[in-house]
């Protein structure tokens, strides 16, 4: 970069407290809030890039709710995004693994069962041995 220059603009009292929240939570200058947006914007954040391969969850919650997500966001230093991603991965991940364990606990039943099926076969066998003797 070949130096700097100020860049100022006029924007709604609202979006302003929103930006004033989050570059809090990130412990930034403003200045450091604005050029990681606008490089954002123009050059695309690695990894959450919008593309195709990526879809939108919208919900709404009550104001008590937002408002304690907020408070924890603030407090933690992450953003609503990393939030909820973290909250949903988190659950699949106990998810896969409850139904890898319930899959693998069906595999251990049924092999126990095809070893008590043969079992009693091999006793079936040996019983229609004596029976004929």
């Amino acid at each position: 970069m070949t130096g700097k220059v100020n860049l100022c603009a006029m924007v709604p009292r609202e979006l302003y407290e929103k930006v004033t929240e989050e570059r809090g939570a990130k412990e930034q200058t403003l200045s450091q809030y604005i050029e990681q947006i606008l490089k954002e914007h123009f050059e695309g954040k690695v990894g959450t890039a919008m593309n195709t391969n990526t879809r939108t969850l919208a919900f709404q919650v009550s104001e008590e709710l937002f408002q304690r997500i907020k408070d924890y966001l603030r407090q933690n230093g992450v953003t609503q995004r990393e939030f909820v991603v973290g909250l949903i991965e988190k659950a699949l991940e106990e998810w896969e693994k409850e139904d890898e364990d319930s899959t693998q606990s069906e595999a251990n039943i049924q092999e126990v069962a095809n070893v008590q099926s043969e079992g009693n076969s091999q006793e079936a066998i040996q019983w229609e041995g004596k029976e004929e003797t």
